[in-house]
Order: C-alpha cells, then sequence, then structure tokens
C-alpha cells in the first residue's frame, strides 16, 4: 500500500517553520498565477518545456508534482512565483516554503535524467510591473537526495497514520445504519437518489419540501457511498450559520461513523482572537512561532476527530494558535468540512483550492441551494468606494500619497467622460451639495483598473516592508484588489457600473457579476458529485442555467407531506406595486385585523420593505391597539433577531412584521401555535431598476426567459419560503393569505407549490 502526495503538499507539512504571516497571501489569485506563468514561459522561446510531471518514493510514500519548466539551453529547472511589489519583501519563510519544493522537483529530475547536479531557478513575476527577478542556484544530486529523504521522513508517520486512518473509516462507513427506526415520508427516496449520485458520480437538483430531515437524507447516503466511490473528501457548504449546527447535530445521530474526522470552518472574523492585531508574528503572539507549535496541536485535533468551533478554540488556546488558521491546516486532514458557500466557491475559496492542488476526488452537499446564485453573483462582484478612497489618502504615508492622487485624477476623468463629471473644486470636500443619483453602465474602464493595480502594488510592497496598512489603506486596498481581479476576468457575465450617490461629488465604481455560470460551473464539474437541495429549487431549468450545471444534471421533486387541508391558502387581488402602497394600507390592515380576530394566535406579515412594513405597522397600531405587534428593523443584531423570535411562544397571540427575504423569511423554526399563519404582502420581484432591466435583457437574449429569471423565479422563491414557515410538522394546521391581484396570474401560480391546491 503507498500513500500519495503532491510535492507542495509534502513540503507545506514537513518544510514550514517559524512565524505565520499572511501579508504575501495578499499575492496574486489562483487565476492570475496561471496567467502569470504562461506570461513567462512564453518569453522562453522555442524548445522551452512546460509543466513537467515527475513522480518519486520513499518508502510507502509515492510523491507527485509537476515542475514548471525547465530550459535546455540553460540546463535550468524552473519554478514560478507570481507576486506584487519587491520579491525582496517576500517573507523569508515563505521565500524557503519555495525553495524546498523547487528541491524536491530537482532531485525528481535528477532522479528521472540520472543527472550528478543541475541548476535549480526561483522566478519571480511581479505581476503589476511584469518584471522577472531569476533566482539560480546549483546543487549535486546528492544533496537533493538528502533533502528529499530528509521531508519524507518527518511526514512518513503521519502517512502511516494516514492510511490506517482511511482504512478504518472506511470500514466504519461502509456499515453504517441509519440511525431512526424508519424514514419519514420522501426521505428514502431522497436518500436513495443522493446515494447513486455520490456513488457513480454526476449533479443532482433535488427539491424536497420542509420538515422531512433533508440534512439527515443527503449526508447518510453520502457517508455511506464515500467507500464505494473511492471519495477523499465531503464538502457540506451552508447559506447561513444555523446550517452549519443543524449539519452537525445530524452527525450526533450516527455514532457509528466515529472515526469520521469532522471539522466545522467559520469567518475569521468569528474565531480571531486578537481582532486589531495583524496576523505576523512580529505583531499577534498567536502568529510567533506558529508553524513551530504547528504538529503537536495537528496531532491532538486528528485525536479530536469532532472539531466544532468550540473544540478547535481550545486546541488552539492549548498550544497558543491562531484558531482561525488551525482551522484552515486542519482542512487539508479531515473527511468531513462543514463551511460556506465561499469555502468552495469564492475566488480565492479554502476548500476548492486545496482539492485542486491535492487532485482529491470530492462530494458536494449544497445546503438551501436557492440562495447559491445570489450568493455567487455577490462573490464575484466588487465595488469601490468613493469614501474608501478619501480615506485612504488622508490615512497614506507620504510614499504612498502620490500613488493614491494618480487614482483620484483617473477616477474623475473617467466621470468626466461618461458625463458624470465633478462639481466645484475638486480639491474641495469629497461629498459637496445633494444632488439625485445616476446610474451608468460603462466599458471595462482598463486606464482605471491600471492605476489602481499599481496602487495595489505599492500599497502590498509597503505592507510587507513596515508592516500591517493602516485600517482605512487596507480596507481600500482590498477593495481596490478585488475590482482589479474581477476586471481581469470581465465579459457578457459582468456589467461595470458607475453611481453618482446623492451628496457625493465622486462616483462610487462597481463591476457586478449577472451570471455566476462561467464561475461556479468548472468548481461544480470538478467535484466527483454535486448534490444541490432545497425546498425552493423550482424551476430546474433556472438553477442549470444561471449556476453552469451540467446538461445531463438530474432533477428530483420530493411530493410534500403535507396535505392541502393543512394550509387554507386565500388569495386577496389588492395591488402592492410601489404606486399603489398608500391606498393599500387601510384594506390589508382590514383584511390582518379581521383574520386575527376570527383566530387569535401568532401571525408573521412580510412585506416588501421597511417602509411599507412601518405603514403597515403604524397603521395597525392606530386602528387595532389590541393587537400585539413588533417589527423586524434595520440591521437587527443576533440577540435582537433572537428576541424577536421568542414573542412567538406556544398559545401565544400577536403579529411579527417582518421584510420579505429578510433573515425571517427562512431558516426559522415556529411548529405547532408558535405560529398559525401569515400574510405576504407582495410577489417579492426585485425592482425593476437600471441593474434589473440589464439583467433581464442579457438573459433574455442568453436564455429567452428574461422576465421569468431575473424577476419572477427570485420573488416566487422568497414568498414560497416565507410561507413554508406556517407549516412544519404533519399535526400543524395554519392560514396562509396571498396579498396581490398578480398571484392570480397562471404564470405565477405555476411556480407556486402545488400541494397548496390553489
Amino acid at each position: 500500500m503507498s500513500y500519495r502526495i503532491t510535492v507542495r503538499g509534502l513540503c507545506e507539512f514537513a518544510a514550514r517553520e517559524g512565524d505565520l504571516d499572511v501579508r504575501y497571501q495578499a499575492a496574486p489569485s489562483a487565476e492570475e498565477g496561471i496567467a502569470g506563468h504562461q506570461r513567462i514561459a512564453a518569453r522562453r522561446g522555442a524548445g522551452y518545456q512546460s509543466e513537467i510531471s515527475l513522480q518519486g518514493r520513499f518508502g510507502l510514500l509515492e510523491v507527485r508534482g509537476r515542475a514548471d519548466g525547465f530550459d535546455p539551453q540553460h540546463q535550468r529547472l524552473e519554478e514560478f512565483k507570481t507576486h506584487r511589489g519587491d520579491w525582496q519583501r517576500i517573507p523569508a519563510a515563505q521565500q524557503a516554503l519555495h525553495w524546498a519544493q523547487l528541491k524536491v522537483y530537482g532531485h525528481l529530475y535528477c532522479l528521472e535524467h540520472e543527472l550528478d547536479e543541475i541548476e535549480l531557478a526561483l522566478v519571480y513575476l511581479d505581476i503589476a510591473s511584469e518584471r522577472e527577478s531569476l533566482l539560480p542556484q546549483r546543487f549535486s544530486a546528492a544533496e537533493l537526495a538528502g533533502f528529499f529523504e530528509q521531508l519524507c521522513t518527518i511526514f512518513l508517520g503521519w502517512a502511516e497514520q494516514e492510511l490506517a486512518h482511511r482504512a478504518a473509516r472506511d470500514q466504519a462507513l461502509r456499515q453504517l445504519s441509519f440511525p431512526c427506526t424508519s424514514f419519514r415520508p420522501g426521505q428514502r427516496e431522497l436518500a436513495a437518489a443522493v446515494y447513486r449520485c455520490a456513488r457513480d458520480g454526476g449533479q443532482l437538483l433535488a427539491q424536497a419540501p420542509t420538515g422531512i430531515g433533508k440534512t439527515l437524507g443527503t449526508l447518510f447516503p453520502t457517508l455511506r457511498a464515500l467507500p464505494e466511490a473511492g471519495l477523499d473528501r465531503l464538502f457540506f457548504l451552508c447559506a447561513r450559520t444555523p446550517g452549519r449546527q443543524l449539519a452537525l447535530d445530524a452527525l450526533q445521530q450516527l455514532p457509528d461513523a466515529r472515526p469520521l474526522r469532522v471539522l466545522e470552518l467559520a469567518a475569521r472574523d468569528t474565531l480571531c482572537e486578537q481582532p486589531g492585531l495583524p496576523c505576523q508574528g512580529d505583531a499577534c503572539p498567536l502568529a510567533a512561532g506558529f508553524f513551530d507549535r504547528l504538529p503537536a496541536a495537528r496531532q491532538q485535533c486528528v485525536q479530536a476527530q469532532r472539531l466544532d468551533l468550540p473544540t478547535l478554540r481550545r486546541i488552539a488556546a492549548e498550544h497558543r494558535l491562531c484558531p482561525y488558521y488551525l482551522g484552515q491546516e486542519m482542512a487539508r486532514w479531515t473527511d468531513l468540512c462543514i463551511g460556506d458557500y465561499n469555502h468552495c466557491f469564492d475566488t480565492t475559496a479554502l476548500l476548492h483550492g486545496l482539492a485542486q492542488a491535492n487532485q482529491w476526488r470530492v462530494a458536494l452537499l449544497i445546503d438551501e441551494a436557492h440562495n447559491l446564485i445570489e450568493r455567487a453573483r455577490g462573490m464575484y462582484s466588487a465595488e469601490l468606494d468613493p469614501r474608501s478612497l478619501a480615506a485612504a489618502r488622508q490615512a497614506a504615508p507620504k510614499a504612498l500619497k502620490s500613488v493614491l492622487e494618480r487614482v483620484a485624477r483617473r477616477w474623475s476623468a473617467l466621470q468626466r467622460e461618461h458625463g458624470l463629471g465633478l462639481s466645484g473644486d475638486e480639491a474641495g470636500p469629497l461629498f459637496a451639495a445633494p444632488a439625485p443619483t445616476r446610474q451608468q453602465l460603462i466599458p471595462l474602464p482598463e486606464a482605471l483598473l491600471q492605476v489602481l493595480e499599481e496602487a495595489c502594488a505599492a500599497l502590498a510592497g509597503w505592507r510587507q516592508e513596515h508592516g500591517e496598512l493602516p485600517a482605512a489603506l487596507l480596507d481600500f486596498y482590498f477593495e481596490a484588489l478585488a475590482l482589479c481581479r474581477l476586471g481581469e476576468s470581465f465579459g457578457e457575465h459582468s456589467l461595470f457600473e458607475l453611481s453618482l450617490l446623492p451628496g457625493a461629488r465622486r462616483a462610487r465604481l462597481a463591476l457586478r457579476n449577472l451570471l455566476p455560470a462561467p464561475f461556479v460551473g468548472p468548481r461544480l464539474a470538478a467535484a466527483h458529485s454535486v448534490v444541490l437541495f432545497s425546498a425552493t429549487l423550482a424551476p430546474a431549468r433556472y438553477q442549470r442555467d444561471l449556476l453552469g450545471l451540467a446538461a445531463d444534471s438530474r432533477w428530483l421533486e420530493i411530493g410534500s407531506p403535507f396535505a392541502a387541508s393543512q394550509l387554507q391558502v386565500r388569495l386577496t387581488p389588492l395591488s402592492t406595486r410601489q404606486a399603489d402602497r398608500q391606498r393599500s394600507l387601510a384594506p390589508l390592515v382590514e383584511l390582518v385585523a379581521e383574520q386575527y380576530r376570527s383566530q387569535p394566535g401568532n401571525y408573521l406579515l412580510f412585506c416588501s420593505s421597511f417602509d411599507y412594513l412601518q405603514r403597515i405597522a403604524a397603521q395597525l397600531a392606530a386602528g387595532y391597539p389590541q393587537i400585539p405587534l413588533w417589527s423586524q428593523q434595520r440591521s437587527m443584531d443576533e440577540a435582537a433577531r433572537r428576541a424577536f423570535l421568542e414573542r412567538f411562544v406556544e398559545g401565544g397571540r400577536g403579529i411579527g412584521l417582518a421584510v420579505l427575504g429578510g433573515v425571517f423569511g427562512e431558516g426559522i423554526d415556529l411548529p405547532g401555535e408558535r405560529l398559525i399563519g401569515a400574510f405576504v404582502a407582495t410577489l417579492g420581484l426585485p425592482p425593476p431598476d437600471l441593474l434589473n432591466e440589464e439583467l433581464r435583457r442579457r438573459l433574455q437574449e442568453r436564455f429567452g426567459r428574461g422576465r421569468e429569471y431575473a424577476y419572477l423565479v427570485p420573488g416566487l422563491q422568497k414568498v414560497i419560503q416565507a410561507a413554508g414557515r406556517v407549516i412544519r410538522g404533519p399535526a400543524d394546521r395554519g392560514t396562509l393569505h396571498l396579498i396581490d391581484d398578480r398571484f392570480a396570474r397562471r404564470e405565477v401560480r405555476a411556480l407556486l407549490p402545488g400541494w397548496w391546491g390553489i
């Protein structure tokens, strides 16, 4: 039996030491790195050999990798690394890791070609200036062989442990049994389809109603299929934090899967123990000596097996390590990672990057998948606010002021080119007299992006040399960097927007993604199997088209276990369009009050905006003061959200008002008499503004379904999710009022659940 590991994986395990320092990690993205590698190879001319596959053995270790290139003219093996700024500012520990990888490639190349010595060269490419820095060194084959054996010896014990773990894991999963005495209605059908998908590969869209146990119904069969399909990892991806806890709770029902290593991933802000300190050894005590203390913590983590956030924090504290970066490390050695969508689909996604680098066979389970389209659009969009530039210019040290001034001048010139010129003295205050908001869609501003790229390089160089940037400069740096990176992949799937906000002199810059398929599709295709599941995925073509799913992706719709008699659905032909909202208040409030009089209890009332919510609440309070009311507020923190939900007690009475599509529209469970009805006073359609109309136009050109994809489906998914709060179990009964004349239209009713019996 052998253990396969990549050259990079071997070096990252055995050759890293010293401090954690993330300043280099704001380096080019993977896509920029690939493009940079291609440019270097193209410069080498005819005869240059690129992407050289190499492999070697040491005991049970099988080490594989691809060297970037071999120059036959100079008999030199090269390793390319892209960066921003001065290469000499790359931390010494990072440079040492680069040399370790190259030396292992050098050993494997000498072994394959029976060489006694070889010249190796690190080639650093500054992607902003296109400047190469070539660092050659000559090594004997014996030196390189000794270095390789040293690394392999360090890793060998861990490899033996990993092989034993994999065998125990697979044996346990083969014998895994369903933890309940019986399946819920529809749950067996779901589990069978998920098992086949995980075993055989492919993509499955599964629409299954709330209450059948989708989390357990997808986790259990996928775990059972892991050994049969030879899968290395399972990633369970959630839209919100509660989804992670549901997955962890489901695993508690599977004690027979105990050898399985489980990791809960969270955002850095959630896990940071030293907020405000830079993630580098000379500033944060948890970053100092991180890689020296990592091996002992890593061993304790694999023994713990279930690494939820409290466990991860505890182990990190025992070893004086950053819990966030300890979690990032343990993602390499965990069978099941439970995290957010961004961990797999963001531009710098951790899990996707690890899967590609280590050539893992992966299964993806995507919970509440109706959220993925909008979330992915956000991941591949970027904004640069003029206030960020103003704050950065004010906070900038003298050495950085000139490059930020160039950005400001180019930004102003762009506005003038498109008729959004600055008024008054440009050197005056950024925010002048109020002005109406103006938006324009413009071609990609390549000249401005070039200046922003130069500014990012300057900021990165200053950061590497002097430590962390002041907060205002760091915020601007990351915003500008995101804009530049996405500009590299700009196309028909995106648009560029200039917005002159009220009172502002300088316009906001935004690159907005309309169609996430070009980004998300390849990541879905890279997985062995993908299951996207939710109570609201229909129509299947909408998900396939916008996410880039395979044409042969399968569709499964589980019938509702609920009967139409459990939910009384009533249509009220009252217009809630923006122009009619004031006129709608009196009849809407009367309808709500009459329902409450006829059947007192707890209700949710969903409407289209906070403004409409406040007007409804005011009229209800004035006309019916005896009805208890509580309302969603803007930017509610966790405690406020919890207090809102705690008003829905068994046997209670009152009406909670919320905005459709907000935090109370899905993912909350109010069974029995905690909620006996809901009012939905809107179709949830996005506003027909400049951006949504452009989205409609492009989707019409691409798929012939512009209005359906841009307006109807996203809006009605919110309606169905909100209505799904009422019936949560087989004993529940309730009432749903759909308040808008458009609910009676055939095209709208076709997108509503059939079991409602409308």
